[in-house]
């Protein structure tokens, strides 16, 4: 691997994990259009944890809390001091996180009559048989975004004090359950974007966007963790083994961090000023311009962009 094509993977993985446009999606738009049909799954990893590193530094505070608020939280556990009614915003958010990673278990569960688990069909619909499926899930991400959009304007509009503005700041148990299901969902489906249709839910749920943000990515923590370790695991078992190159693999996960760091402020900007449309457009013409090219595709029975056959 060339340090260029380290530099332009890191980027792409940066923007893509945390803007809500689909990593995954954008991940097999890619390889679709350069005919590419295996991954290097070390390299993967090593950017995985670069975005991880960039989540860590810009919630640091944030996430400082939570450990402090959990520690704290056990040992009233275990002394009898424990409320659920008084628990403050920390602990109410660790608490919502740990029941919004509950849903994850579901990807975990066999498909009848195959050998698979659910979450084996994000491989299976990544292939190049299911193209189309990465265009009608980038739609979907666009219209969530746009109907989390409505809402908060909406709550916006109709609120009496500047401690409410958007909605709610503070979680509850259902609010947690209904972004648990949806990054579910967004880990099966390539093209739905998990930090998009996550923040979409908590606003459709009437979580102020701003707490519905922090919470996404705060929680898309341990699935980031998960899926590196995943990965790790399969590339352990590789019949090739790991093969490594020290250079390429420093400036990957460098660029992914710097990258990655970056696309949360911007997220954060573009979404505090209502100026989400640059991310609902978006998915919307690429997803639809994916339909269109899967459709073509379907009828000439070869990739356009590679001639190779289009697998039946």
């Amino acid at each position: 691997m060339t340090i260029l094509n380290a530099i332009i993977q890191g980027i792409v993985q940066g923007l893509t994990e945390f803007l809500p446009v689909s990593s995954s999606g954008h991940l097999g738009i890619s390889q679709h259009i350069l005919g590419v049909t295996e991954d290097n799954l070390f390299f993967n990893v090593m950017l995985h944890i670069g975005t991880l590193v960039a989540v860590c530094i810009f919630y640091h505070k944030l996430i400082w809390r939570l450990i402090k608020a959990f520690f704290g939280m056990i040992k009233d556990i275990f002394t009898g001091k424990f409320s659920w009614k008084n628990m403050d915003e920390d602990r109410n958010m660790l608490m919502m996180i740990i029941i919004g990673l509950i849903p994850l278990f579901l990807l975990f569960l066999p498909i009848p009559g195959t050998d698979m688990k659910v979450k084996d069909l994000a491989d299976v619909l990544a292939g190049p048989k299911y193209f189309i499926v990465i265009g009608i899930w980038l739609v979907v991400t666009s219209v969530l975004l746009l109907l989390g959009s409505l809402v908060s304007r909406k709550g916006t509009n109709m609120a009496h004090s500047s401690d409410d503005v958007g909605g709610r700041s503070r979680m509850n148990v259902v609010d947690a359950i209904c972004v648990g299901v949806t990054q579910c969902v967004a880990a099966i489906f390539p093209g739905l974007s998990r930090s998009g249709s996550t923040l979409a839910a908590g606003q459709l749920r009437g979580v102020n966007k701003q707490a519905a943000l922090d919470y996404t990515f705060v929680l898309g923590t341990p699935a980031i963790i998960a899926a590196a370790a995943l990965e790790l695991k399969d590339a352990l078992e590789a019949p090739e083994g790991i093969s490594i190159e020290i250079a390429p693999l420093i400036i990957g996960m460098v660029v992914a961090a710097i990258v990655g760091y970056l696309s949360i402020w911007l997220f954060k900007l573009l979404l505090k000023t209502d100026k989400m449309i640059v991310f609902i457009l978006y998915t919307a013409v690429v997803g639809i311009a994916v339909i269109v090219i899967s459709l073509i595709e379907a009828q000439s029975g070869v990739n356009m962009f590679t001639g190779a056959p289009i697998p039946v």
